[in-house]
């Protein structure tokens, strides 16, 4: 079992940069697939960016360039780095885990480990 705590969440101006913060409370390393979702009230929640153990990353299309997942397997934390954001980015962004058994989970619903969510707010 792994438990995880986001942080780092606020409001910006858009054209802002936030960076975003997963503490997780066991080594996660080559052990897990981690990765950053976003969710609006009424809306599903949708993945903005994957890292395998490898060190792989995938960005949905609409944050492409501009978003920047990474992981410290030394302080067991994961980071969303957000460059230029826009008001279109504004949701609840959570932070997901699964343990890694050769593959990683294709949709939200195979990731079994989540944070509390940090709120991101984008003013234009």
């Amino acid at each position: 079992q792994v438990q995880l705590a986001e942080s780092g969440g606020g409001s910006v101006q858009a054209g802002g940069s936030l960076r975003l913060s997963c503490a997780a409370s066991r080594y996660t390393g080559n052990r897990y697939c981690m990765a950053w979702f976003r969710q609006n009230p009424g809306a599903e929640r949708e993945e903005v960016a994957r890292i395998q153990p490898d060190g792989r990353t995938t960005y949905a299309d609409s944050v492409k360039g501009r978003f920047t997942i990474s992981k410290d397997n030394a302080i067991n934390t994961l980071y969303l780095e957000m460059n230029n954001l826009k008001p279109e980015d504004t949701a609840m962004y959570y932070c997901a885990a699964e343990e890694y058994l050769g593959y990683c989970p294709r949709q939200v619903g195979g990731f079994g480990h989540w944070g509390q969510g940090t709120q991101v707010t984008v003013s234009s």
